[in-house]
């Protein structure tokens, strides 16, 4: 297999000839053209991953040549060949796009040399962009799944949003809405997808850490502060930074943050020089922002600044439509992703997913999906497949404190799962998740047992 096809455009025949079998020999896969005319025409036909292109050719030069080598917009790279007299000329070839040049007269092992460092660059390259395309695809337009109103109503903001040029945007919603999802898909969905997307959690992380974490630091700042670092502001220069969980950030922070959004500019911690860029600010929360402005927790000047555009992902109760949509999604990605075999939902179960109100909202539903996949073995999910929550439609008031549903269940399967949560909430205590379910530690023994839950380590069978 050759390691690669290589087009020499040279007016000279036995500078094109030498270089063909020298390259043959290497195990490539060689074309030559004697002008810059059929050498493009070469490359419309035909897939090459580097060009060595001479500057001086009859007709059309290198350096035309190479502006419509890289208007045709192929995925190869250009090494120049060029006289000791034109070197000007070729290192504005590399400002252009060409990956270097070699000086006539050359030996072989430059060639060679030359050829194995553009072979890397364009395979790096290669990797940046599938690595990018795979992003897009993960968190696109598309993955903000459902065709209910507000979901609709969403997805179009979004859209909008990814294309302007709005500086700041303020994403709200409880938890497990998809804040971070909308974020994302904001960032890949807008010209700034091939820059950088980087995020922090603001509840994350050490009020006496946080500065150097957005802002960076210089070397000596302070005592740990061993070299100079850069923070996420300007690692994200040109893309977006999202401040997760905004609400957590201190009033220090806060007026730190605001002065970086009012003038793009910043200070290291320990630096005396202002730094600018051009970064996008995705804040998301899931409090109620307004009221924190109100009780003096969180200043106001800072909550405009952010909220220039907001955005509110709708709960799950209130998209109840979309949890057949989502459920297939879910699915169809963790079958597929854990190499499992295709599952389907059995009608009862998606009136049980129906019923329930979800109050971890679409990161429970996945949750769900995803636990049914790796642990289920049947071809068809049924209720009691499902969480006893779920499968036995918990009401939040009537007569009530379950629903039995109208197709019946499996009262071991009740049993089974309340063992199961027992033991999970309490890392495997026995004891714990004994006195739990009102029960004996013995009693409790019995059950591990019969429901093979001790011995599938599902979950833990450590004892107390």
């Amino acid at each position: 297999m050759a390691k690669g096809r290589v087009l020499v455009i040279d007016d000279e025949k036995l500078v094109r000839w030498s270089l063909q079998q020298k390259l043959i020999h290497e195990g490539y896969d060689v074309e030559t053209a004697p002008s810059g005319e059929e050498g493009l025409n070469l490359i419309k036909e035909d897939v090459f991953d580097l060009v060595l292109l001479d500057i001086r050719l009859p007709g059309m030069d290198g350096v035309q040549t190479l502006g419509e080598i890289m208007q045709l917009g192929r995925d190869v790279g250009v090494i120049m060949l060029t006289a000791e007299t034109a070197i000007s000329r070729a290192v504005e070839c590399v400002r252009l796009g060409a990956f270097n040049y070699l000086c006539k007269p050359f030996d072989f092992e430059e060639v060679r040399v030359a050829i194995e460092k553009a072979r890397e660059e364009l395979k790096l390259r290669r990797e940046v962009t599938r690595m990018r395309s795979q992003q897009r695809r993960r968190f696109g337009f598309q993955n903000l799944v459902g065709e209910s109103a507000p979901m609709k109503a969403v997805r179009d903001l979004i859209f909008k949003i990814a294309a302007s040029g709005a500086g700041n945007v303020l994403v709200e919603g409880e938890n497990g809405t998809g804040k971070e999802l909308a974020a994302r898909a904001i960032h890949f969905g807008s010209p700034r997808a091939d820059q950088p997307f980087l995020d922090i959690n603001c509840s994350a992380v050490p009020e006496n850490l946080f500065e150097s974490e957005l802002f960076g630091h210089e070397r000596g700042a302070f005592t740990d502060a061993k070299m100079t670092k850069k923070g996420l502001f300007e690692m994200a220069d040109g893309g977006t930074l999202l401040l997760d969980e905004i609400a957590d950030m201190k009033p220090p922070t806060q007026a730190k943050l605001l002065r970086v959004l009012e003038n793009h500019q910043f200070r290291r911690v320990g630096g005396t020089r202002d730094i600018t860029v051009d970064v996008r600010i995705i804040a998301s929360t899931n409090r109620n922002l307004p009221e924190m402005v109100a009780s003096g927790e969180f200043r106001q000047d800072l909550f405009y600044r952010l909220k220039v555009i907001s955005v509110t992902m709708p709960p799950l109760r209130d998209r109840a439509s979309d949890i057949p949509v989502l459920a297939e999604h879910f699915l169809a990605g963790y079958t597929g992703e854990l190499k499992k075999p295709v599952k389907k939902l059995a009608p009862q179960t998606m009136e049980a997913l129906q019923k329930y109100a979800w109050p971890g909202n679409v990161r429970e539903l996945r949750n769900v999906i995803e636990r049914i996949v790796l642990l289920e073995a049947d071809a068809e999910i049924l209720p009691r497949h499902l969480p006893v929550e779920i499968s036995l439609g918990v009401k939040t008031a009537g007569k009530y404190a379950v629903e039995l549903p109208a197709g019946g269940v499996e009262l071991s399967h009740v049993e089974r799962e309340l063992v199961w949560q027992a033991m999970e909430r309490v890392g495997g205590n026995q004891t714990k998740a004994a006195e739990l379910l009102g029960i004996e530690r013995d009693a409790l023994r019995r059950r591990l047992t019969k429901y093979g839950i001790a011995e599938t380590g599902s979950p833990s069978g450590t004892k107390a």
